[in-house]
C-alpha cells in the first residue's frame, strides 16, 4: 500500500489532512516478525508547497505563573527565534525579572491569572510571526522539535501538532492518571472528528497566524489545547501530527487538575462537534475550495 492509498484508506470524514502512523509487520532475519512504522501524509494540492522553513517568521508564545526555575533556561533556548511572547500571570518569585535578563527583547504581557487558555489568546493576538508555536515554560518541552514543526508547515500543513504517544515519541513526565485519561478523550474525539490523532492533552503545536481567525478560540483553561484542534478539524485546516518528547519539570508542580481539566475539555469536545452556533461559526470559517 502507498503512502496516498494508505492516507486515502484512512479518510477524514471532515477533510483535514493528517499525518498517520502505520505499523506494518516485516520478518528480520532470524525469522521473528517486528514492526516497522511507515508514515503516510495526505496529499497536498500542487501550488501550497511554495514556503521553505527559512522563509517564515516564528512567534514562541509561552504562558508563566511562577516559573522562576525554568523560565531562564527556556528562553536561552530559543534565542534564535526573534519573536518571544511571554503572558505572565502576574508571577510572585521573579519570573518577568528573569525572563528580561535572559532575553530584553523578550515581550511581556501581564495579566491577571484566569487560566492557560486565556493567557495564550493573549498571546497568540500579540504575536507577529508567520507561525505561532506554543510552549510550556516548565522546560518540558524540546526547543530543537520546532524545526520539525515549522518544516511541515513550510510544506502546506495549516496546524502541526506534537505527540507523546505516536511512534518516536515519549513522555518522562505522564502519570498513569493523566495517561488513561488522554487516551479516552483522544479516542472520543477521533470518533468526534473523524480525525487519527494519538494525542489529544499536549501543548506543543504550531500553526499559521493567518488561521488564527479559523480557530475561534474562547477556551479560558487547559481545555485549549482541544478546542483549538476541534475548531480546525471542523474548520478544515490541513493538519499534521509528528513524534515529540516530554521531559521532566524543571522545577515546581503542574498547574493541571486531571479530573477537573478532564471535564472541561470533554464538554468543550461536545459542544464544539454539537452545539449548532458553534458548529455554523466553524463551518463558515473553512476555506473555500483551492484557497
Amino acid at each position: 500500500m502507498t503512502g496516498n492509498e494508505f492516507a486515502e484508506a484512512n479518510g477524514d470524514a471532515i477533510g483535514n489532512p493528517t499525518v498517520l502512523v502505520e505499523q506494518r509487520k516485516h520478518t528480520n532475519g532470524n525469522g521473528r516478525a517486528h514492526a516497522e512504522p511507515t508514515v503516510a501524509i495526505r496529499p497536498i494540492h500542487a501550488g501550497q508547497w511554495q514556503t521553505t522553513a527559512s522563509d517564515l517568521k516564528l512567534s514562541v508564545v509561552i504562558p508563566t505563573w511562577n516559573e522562576a526555575g525554568s523560565i531562564g533556561h527556556v528562553l536561552r533556548q530559543l534565542d534564535r527565534f526573534d519573536d518571544i511572547v511571554l503572558i505572565d500571570g502576574m508571577s510572585e518569585d521573579g519570573t518577568v525579572a528573569i525572563a528580561r535578563a535572559v532575553r530584553p527583547d523578550v515581550k511581556v504581557i501581564e495579566r491577571r491569572p484566569r487560566g492557560k487558555g486565556d493567557a495564550l489568546r493573549a498571546g497568540f493576538a500579540a504575536a507577529t510571526g508567520d507561525v505561532i508555536v506554543m510552549m510550556d515554560a516548565d522546560g518540558s518541552m524540546d526547543p530543537s522539535e520546532v524545526d520539525v514543526f515549522v518544516s511541515m508547515i513550510a510544506v502546506g500543513f495549516d496546524l502541526v501538532k506534537g505527540s507523546r504517544i505516536a511512534c518516536g515519541g515519549g513522555s518522562h513526565d505522564l502519570t498513569f492518571v493523566r495517561w488513561a485519561g488522554n487516551r479516552a478523550l483522544c479516542g472520543l474525539a477521533n470518533a468526534l472528528f473523524h480525525t487519527d490523532w494519538t494525542d489529544l492533552c499536549y501543548g506543543y503545536l504550531a500553526f499559521r497566524r493567518d488561521c488564527l481567525p479559523r480557530l475561534a478560540l474562547t477556551a479560558d483553561g487547559f481545555e485549549i489545547e482541544s478546542q483549538i484542534l476541534a475548531n480546525a478539524a471542523l474548520a478544515g485546516l490541513r493538519m499534521a501530527e509528528v513524534p515529540s518528547i516530554e521531559f521532566p519539570r524543571l522545577s515546581g508542580e503542574s498547574h493541571l487538575n486531571a479530573r477537573k481539566d478532564g471535564t472541561r475539555v470533554l464538554r468543550t469536545m461536545l459542544t464544539a462537534r454539537f452545539s449548532p452556533r458553534a458548529r455554523r461559526s466553524a463551518m463558515a470559517l473553512r476555506a473555500t475550495p483551492g484557497a
